[in-house]
């Protein structure tokens, strides 16, 4: 159950009553985190939190006993039943669909494409806390970092992570770049313990309202629902809201539940939009492999306001500190990204 998965998330992102209820699922939680860039390194006195597929099988399993199934293929999925691929018909008064990322002409995306290996090492790593961006490396025909999480001593999640304009990906040329990274860091790996890899969404532009008219009456979640972080790609925030919004559903009902997603999906799309555009100045603007200035930029920045971007919480001081100044992209180019607000103007010019 949950695949072979690991979610993060800053203490930040969720209330503390949320902390709470998620807290026996979380896997490992560290006081703080670290950037390194070209020209900027940093220690940002934050929490961060992570959740591994084990740990989510184990406690979410344990609490749906018999009625969870694995191991099975959907066929057909409707507002109140589930066709398994052996015909089996599963009903129920709504079922959620979670499948995943769907594609559609509504949407104007870019991608985070990663592959991730934990690792355990011939000798201690010296990590204390994560690093979730080391943009120090070649970068490879768009922005490139490599993510770290350290679970133990000389134990290590390594991530090579692609924001690139195609879903597409080559694992071969990631798994070598993390075995390169390693040895640039002196590291010898003893152990693959598992990998995992995904390409998740970054929406430049879209149609909220043609792209749910394609979900018809389907109550949906996660990226399925468009619910994530537009530029991060974090979902599991969102996922946090809408369990809390769904829990205080008097309705269960399918049509309720498609109401109750929808309207959750609106209040974050709204919310979006200035995400959105900072989206096509990074992949619309200047060069791929000069991506990294921008994130390089954004992290000279205060503390809190870097905070308040990851939860989605932006205030119109931050917006106006975040786009002041000289651009780390050509203004030309910047502003000509603004504009392209809808996915078929994008298209048109890609």
């Amino acid at each position: 159950m949950g695949g072979n998965h690991t979610w993060s998330f800053h203490d930040s992102d969720v209330d503390a009553a949320q902390r709470a209820w998620l807290a026996p699922l979380i896997s490992a939680h560290w006081p703080r985190y670290d950037v390194r860039f070209p020209e900027v390194t940093r220690t940002l006195e934050s929490g961060y939190a992570c959740i591994a597929s084990d740990r989510f099988a184990d406690v979410v399993g344990a609490a749906l006993g018999t009625a969870l199934r694995t191991g099975v293929r959907t066929r057909i999925v409707t507002p109140n039943s589930v066709t398994l691929e052996d015909g089996t018909v599963l009903s129920a008064h709504a079922v959620i669909d979670g499948r995943g990322a769907r594609a559609s002409a509504h949407l104007a995306l870019g991608y985070q494409t990663f592959l991730g290996q934990e690792v355990r090492l011939a000798a201690p790593h010296g990590l204390s806390a994560p690093v979730i961006m080391d943009a120090g490396v070649a970068q490879q025909g768009g922005y490139r970092f490599v993510y770290l999480l350290p679970f133990g001593p000389d134990r290590v999640l390594i991530e090579d992570t692609h924001y690139v304009d195609s879903a597409a990906w080559e694992p071969e040329r990631l798994r070598a770049n993390i075995a390169a990274y390693a040895a640039a860091r002196g590291w010898r790996i003893d152990a693959v313990l598992r990998e995992e890899h995904g390409s998740l969404p970054i929406v430049l532009a879209g149609d909220f309202e043609r792209f749910w008219a394609e979900l018809g009456d389907q109550p949906c979640s996660g990226l399925r629902a468009s619910l994530f972080h537009p530029t991060t790609g974090y979902s599991l925030p969102h996922a946090v809201r809408l369990a809390d919004r769904i829990a205080a559903e008097p309705d269960l009902s399918a049509p309720a539940l498609f109401a109750a997603t929808r309207l959750e999906a609106q209040d974050a799309w709204r919310g979006q939009r200035f995400f959105r555009l900072l989206n096509r100045m990074l992949f619309l603007a200047g060069r791929p492999d000069e991506r990294w200035r921008v994130m390089q930029r954004f992290y000279r920045l205060p503390a809190p306001l870097i905070a308040r971007f990851y939860a989605g919480r932006l205030s119109l001081r931050d917006k106006a500190r975040i786009v002041s100044g000289k651009p780390p992209v050509p203004v030309v180019e910047a502003l000509l990204a603004a504009r392209q607000v809808h996915p078929r103007q994008i298209r048109k010019n890609q």
